[in-house]
């Protein structure tokens, strides 16, 4: 199969721009409880905001817009953590009807000046007094009148609510004239991609774009997204898809919490009780790492390890009820599951509140066996893809459809096709036009499909597999074209290792550099009674130590089993490398190669000597 489409499920005729998606949500059921807010840090009290609050926040922050100056399609930055004030400025300047510019809080001064530059941004909102710096500099640099960075802070000066104020004399009817201004096909926002490969991208995203993505991915996955459910964003709301996420929700009624730092995200579950989480999948292999640990301290390795093959074989057996296949009975491994749900599974389900019906998984390849897992305690995982350029997700598995391995059929109205070289091609209602610099557009479609830069097939039932990056196939001395996604993908099952990066490029055999996760890494040293050296500048350093090279060598010769021989590593190093670093990973967390591959070339060509 080359091309497979989804019909859409929902129809846009109603909805002028994404306002409306508000407008229409306070108007149905403004009493109901939109967000959670949390107090000044994640332990203390949560309290509601109704959509009614909501709507009626958003609506005096955009007046106070209006006030300052910002006309119909001027571009506002928006540069903070992921919290509750990020949704209110995001649709806020929307009804003034502005164009959102989303900043990572973690961007160099470099990165937020060339944004606000090429964008044309003439208001920013910051977090914090840092960021609004960052921002009043690169403003005080362009040539055309600008209104000043304002920040969430309530401690600082210049505040959003001193910007409300600001727009008390400004009507109702001004604003709503000016909210009703945009159309389907106006610019929403302007995404700067992150830019693992090459410089970053304005991707320019319409409001028909997120309009068709959030109407009928809501359509399709109603059962998990609806008035009854509840999920925390810890996503960088910078990034198109927690953006997308939220506003599914507040369309659907379904609660949000946001929290601003991911490693409080456990601590506050067992209080919020999400019934739906959108995690990357390093999240999952943690989850899973720290009960194989908990499991070890305790002396039961051995039956952790029969309670991972148990949930295995459920996972398998539940994927065959959703494919409609008949299944014979199997007391022995219904016994066993039983066992095990009291042991470690229900305990992993209270880790993550209890009421955790179904998980999200993007950003990263996840291991099928991973997924399996996950289903069989009890948590079915929803793997997707996409891209900024496709409003984030292209496709996904359904509930009561999910196959592990894959990452779904088209999502409604969308269509994907796989070029004669295998690359992903897709082309629908969330689908881009074009970058805000058409010189980036050149070769970026072909035949009216933009060009993902993935690898991947369809399987009989249109759903999509990847199977790797374009960009990083690697074509050794001998001729032999490589794809390292499947090695790479195993190897990083491994607690231990953050990053898996085949290199060998002209070379005769394939090396590989091991990035280490430094908690886990640390953890298993302590455990294990040896030191490691983490000790990073600019560059990655190389760790030594032959009883983490002889651990680590058992993932790389299991990963090498599931490969070719010619796809095989001979050669590895493990290193190190600051992983907080922006100009070695993405905000996404997402490694830069390239960058990798220049800063640890010494490194590389000792794997060759």
């Amino acid at each position: 199969m080359i091309e497979s489409s989804t019909p859409p499920l929902a129809s846009l005729d109603g909805y002028r721009n994404i306002t409306d998606l508000l407008v229409a949500r306070a108007s149905a059921a403004p009493d109901h409880v939109a967000f959670e807010v949390s107090g000044a840090d994640a332990t203390a009290a949560w309290r509601p905001i109704t959509t009614r609050e909501f709507s009626d926040q958003v609506r005096a922050l955009a007046k106070g817009f209006i006030a300052q100056g910002i006309r119909a399609g001027d571009p506002i930055a928006i540069m903070a953590p992921t919290r509750y004030e990020w949704a209110v400025a995001d649709l806020a300047a929307w009804f003034a009807g502005a164009v959102v510019v989303p900043i990572y809080e973690t961007s160099s001064p470099s990165q937020v000046n060339a944004i606000i530059a090429d964008a044309g941004v003439r208001l920013a909102v910051g977090g914090t007094a840092d960021h609004v710096a960052l921002l009043d500099a690169a403003l005080a640099q362009t040539d055309d009148e600008t209104f000043g960075a304002w920040t969430m802070d309530a401690a600082a000066s210049g505040t959003l609510p001193d910007l409300v104020s600001q727009g008390v004399d400004v009507t109702d009817e001004e604003l709503e004239d000016r909210r009703a201004l945009a159309t389907q096909d106006d610019p929403a926002t302007i995404v700067y991609t992150s830019g693992t490969t090459g410089e970053p991208k304005g991707v320019v995203l319409t409001h028909r774009n997120f309009l068709g993505q959030v109407l009928n991915i809501a359509a399709a996955y109603r059962e998990i997204v609806n008035e009854n459910g509840n999920t925390v964003i810890f996503l960088p709301l910078a990034h198109v898809l927690a953006r997308g996420l939220q506003l599914i929700c507040l369309a659907s009624g379904m609660r949000i919490a946001h929290l601003s730092d991911p490693s409080t995200v456990v601590a506050t579950l067992d209080t919020l009780r999400p019934t739906f989480l959108v995690v990357v999948p390093r999240v999952l292999q943690k989850i899973q790492a720290a009960a194989a640990d908990k499991a070890a301290a305790k002396g039961l390795s051995g039956v952790w390890a029969k309670a991972v093959s148990t949930a295995l074989a459920w996972g398998r057996r539940e994927e065959r009820i959703d494919a409609g296949r008949r299944i014979s009975e199997d007391l022995g491994l219904t016994v066993r599951h039983r066992f095990f749900d009291a042991l470690f599974y229900k305990r992993l389900r209270t880790v993550m509140g209890g009421r955790v019906g179904y998980i999200l998984s993007g950003g990263a390849a996840l291991d099928a066996d991973l997924s399996l897992f996950f289903r069989g305690i009890g948590v079915p995982v929803i793997e997707g893809y996409g891209l900024t350029e496709t409003t984030a997700p292209l496709t996904g598995n359904l509930p009561g459809r999910i196959a592990s391995g894959t990452v779904g059929p088209p999502l409604p109205g969308l269509t994907v096709r796989i070029s004669d070289e295998g690359e992903v091609l897709a082309r629908g209602v969330g689908v881009f036009d074009g970058y805000r610099n058409p010189a980036h557009d050149e070769g970026a479609f072909i035949d009216g499909f933009f060009r993902t830069g993935d690898l991947g097939r369809l399987d009989e039932r249109g759903r999509l597999v990847l199977e790797g990056r374009l960009k990083d196939v690697i074509v050794t001395s001998n001729g032999k074209t490589i794809v390292p996604t499947r090695w790479e993908s195993a190897v990083e099952a491994d607690p231990l290792v953050s990053h898996a990066v085949m290199v060998g490029e002209g070379k005769p055999y394939l090396s590989a550099l091991l990035v280490l996760d430094p908690e886990q890494a640390l953890a298993w040293a302590d455990a294990e009674g040896v030191s490691i050296p983490l000790i990073v500048e600019t560059d990655i350093r190389a760790v030594t130590d032959p009883t983490l090279h002889a651990h680590l060598q058992r993932a790389v010769d299991a990963a090498n089993a599931l490969v070719a021989r010619s796809e095989q590593v001979r050669r590895f190093s493990v290193v190190f490398a600051d992983l907080e670093d922006r100009g070695l990973v993405t905000p996404t967390m997402k490694l830069k190669r390239s960058v990798v591959l220049d800063r640890a070339a010494v490194t590389v060509e000792d794997l060759y000597l």
